[in-house]
This record gives structure tokens, sequence and C-alpha cells, in this order.
């Protein structure tokens, strides 16, 4: 793990939850009893009081340093580049929204790992279909604003890419993950989920 990723990632997720502080905010979510999350910050005594679709409270929680994506790089016979490793595998989190110079994107997070697993079913579809259409292979890692459009990083080079979903990603947004991740900026809308 590159302190570079570590050291991106953490001043992204520190700018967010700064940005839910402002004027008394917080990050909030509706309870689902079904679908727990270490990020969730009520005792369980608080928990066992809300009933589903009652709001909540919670922060990007650290996962625990055994998560990896191991089983993703076995299934699929490559090599996982250890900086989008650390991207999912970092925090548990709801979707971090986020701006760039060219628009808005969410980037993919897992909040429990329940949804870790089902993410990683995700990118092993994708890689699937890469393979069916002989394109170079990709993995997703965040949406954007723009339909049938994902951000990318390219397998064999690490580059950070615009992709339309089928098609071959033509525009690098950057030459790697840490360096894409300092330009974006937390998004100012609404912070429920």
């Amino acid at each position: 793990m590159s302190t570079q990723i570590v050291d991106s990632l953490d001043s992204f997720i520190n700018a967010y939850i700064d940005l839910a502080g402002d004027d008394k905010r917080e990050l909030q979510t509706d309870f689902d009893a079904d679908w727990p999350s270490p990020c969730l910050l009520a005792t369980d005594d608080e928990l066992a009081l809300l009933a589903d679709g009652d709001s909540t409270t919670w922060r990007p929680h650290l996962q625990a340093a055994s998560t990896h994506l191991g089983d993703l790089a076995k299934a699929l016979e490559i090599n996982i580049h250890p900086d989008l490793e650390t991207l999912f595998c970092r925090y548990y989190s709801h979707d971090l929204p986020a701006v760039t110079d060219r628009g808005e994107l969410d980037i993919l997070q897992a909040w429990n790992e329940d949804d870790f697993e089902r993410l990683q079913k995700n990118l092993i579809s994708h890689v699937l279909m890469k393979r069916r259409l002989k394109q170079a292979e990709t993995l997703f890692f965040a949406t954007t604003d723009q339909e049938d459009f994902i951000i990318v990083m390219d397998v064999a080079s690490g580059k950070v890419m615009l992709e339309q979903v089928g098609k071959v990603p033509k525009e690098v947004l950057a030459d790697d993950l840490p360096s894409f991740i300092q330009t974006l900026r937390p998004r100012d809308l609404v912070l429920t989920f």
C-alpha cells in the first residue's frame, strides 16, 4: 500500500467529514436493520430503538487490515493495482459524492461486508464483459453525472480513464489514482443517503 494513495484518500475523506460538520450538519442515512454497518455512529442500545427508515448518523469507518481484493484477483487471474485495493479496502462508507472540473461523480465504496462482496461481483462482471468485447481490461471505481460513463483504472497501466460502458476508454483523466483523488472536492449537497 503506497502512502500516496492513503494520504490522498484520507485527505478526501477528512474534507468530506469536515463538509458534513459545517453548520452543524451530520452525515445521515436511513436505518435498515437488515443492512448494518460499522459506519453507524449510534450505540447498540440506540440502534435497538430505531425503526427501519429512521434517520441516523454515520461516518466512513476504517476497515480491518485483513480486507483485500485477493479473491477478485484470483477469480479474474489479474493483478489488482494496490492503489485500487486501498480505495476499496481502506474504509466502509456510503458512496462518496465528489466534484471535479469536469463534473460530478460518486466514488464507490462498500457499506458493509456483504456490500463489499457485491462490489467484487460487479467488478468481475465488468471485466468479463470487457473480455467478451475483446477490450483492454478496466476496473471501475466511480460513476459520473453523465449517463453510461464511469471512471475506471486501466488494469495494465494503472491510468485513470473515462469510459463509456461497453466502449474502449479514450480519455486519460490522471496518470494514477492518487493524482486523480487529489483533484476531487467533496460535493456540497444534502448529505443524506
